[in-house]
């Protein structure tokens, strides 16, 4: 395990300064505080977007219906006040539906750029896998470069925050499109949820009866979150630890050759190099949420299943022997030796 007290004074001098730092966790707090006053449980939830907008990388969620997945991400939205589309995809949605269009005026003889609702500082795609390839691949301009093309010209997204969070149902096959593996792999992380607890919808039931549900006036700014994402950035990673990051990303391209690594034959696909890279900024996150100004490994290995689980392809054999994708994660994390 790699000495957390190690070179601290450095630690202090390029990272965070103590008073960002403060600042920083001060924010967190009330995010955190904001999401739990109106969403009951979902404490993985909670943070996996936090740690999401912390880290400033677009966020896929999976669960069955009804379980406040449009509710958290607007949710998010209002805390922090800031411009929230919602897009509802359907089978016949289009790309000019999600990015805008040019209109022709007659009386002018020119063309008007209407832009759609993808301009906000965060967008919802609700259920994402019910659009098609084509509606599907409109957003990945926009999620990885940050900006979209109408016409011949490019128009940047919002400079200071834009964050996709996408949802989707597992269990509905009907009218729905996978989504392919680029579209996937730009989002940061994966998070999967599960039912409430009796003990959690009761308490839900009970603050809708009350009207404690309601939206609530926003406790944060923009400018909050820019500025909370930028002493994200300079949480400190020894050297160590971005060794251990590759040597992880590496491992899931040649499970096979792990020693004693029985789940190894099940991945089809390993995962890209836009797996280091998130886990480096979420690890980042979980530093912070956690109240370190330094990562260490037991950061990376908290988010290695939001970060891994939508990048790793798994056979026919994996399903067909009841064998999960974050079975195959933490076999491959126990291989690898801890820094």
């Amino acid at each position: 395990m790699m000495e957390e007290e190690r070179n601290m004074n450095e630690i202090m001098e390029t990272g965070a300064g103590q008073a960002d730092f403060d600042y920083a966790q001060q924010v967190v707090r009330r995010l955190r505080e904001y999401f739990s006053a109106v969403v009951v449980g979902q404490e993985e939830l909670a943070r996996s977007l936090v740690c999401g907008v912390l880290a400033d990388g677009h966020i896929l969620i999976e669960s069955v219906p009804g379980l406040a997945k449009t509710t958290a991400a607007r949710t998010i939205a209002d805390a922090v006040n800031g411009k929230f589309s919602r897009i509802q995809c359907t089978p016949d949605l289009l790309p000019s539906d999600i990015i805008g269009t040019q209109i022709y005026h007659q009386e002018t003889g020119r063309f008007e750029t209407i832009f759609g609702p993808v301009f906000a500082n965060f967008v919802l795609l609700d259920e994402v896998n019910r659009s098609s390839a084509k509606t599907q691949s409109a957003m990945l301009e926009a999620m990885q470069e940050r900006q979209v093309t109408i016409g011949d010209t490019s128009y940047r997204m919002p400079e200071d925050v834009f964050i996709v969070i996408a949802t989707q149902n597992p269990i509905e096959q009907e009218g729905t499109y996978p989504l392919s593996e680029a579209q996937t792999d730009r989002f940061m992380i994966k998070e999967k949820i599960t039912y409430p607890t009796p003990a959690q919808e009761v308490e839900m039931l009970s603050r809708i009866e009350t009207g404690a549900m309601t939206r609530r006036p926003a406790v944060l700014s923009i400018a909050d979150i820019n500025r909370v994402q930028e002493i994200t950035a300079g949480i400190y990673v020894d050297d160590a630890i971005k060794w251990y990051i590759s040597y992880i990303v590496d491992a899931t391209r040649h499970a096979t050759q792990i020693p004693g690594n029985e789940t190894g034959r099940y991945v089809r696909i390993g995962a890209s190099p836009r797996a280091s890279i998130a886990f480096l900024r979420m690890a980042k996150a979980a530093a912070l949420m956690n109240g370190r100004q330094f990562v260490t490994p037991d950061d990376v290995k908290s988010v290695r299943h939001q970060v891994m689980r939508h990048r790793i392809g798994l056979n026919y054999a994996a399903a067909a022997d009841g064998i999960s994708v974050e079975k195959v994660i933490d076999d491959i994390v126990s291989a690898i030796k801890t820094p």
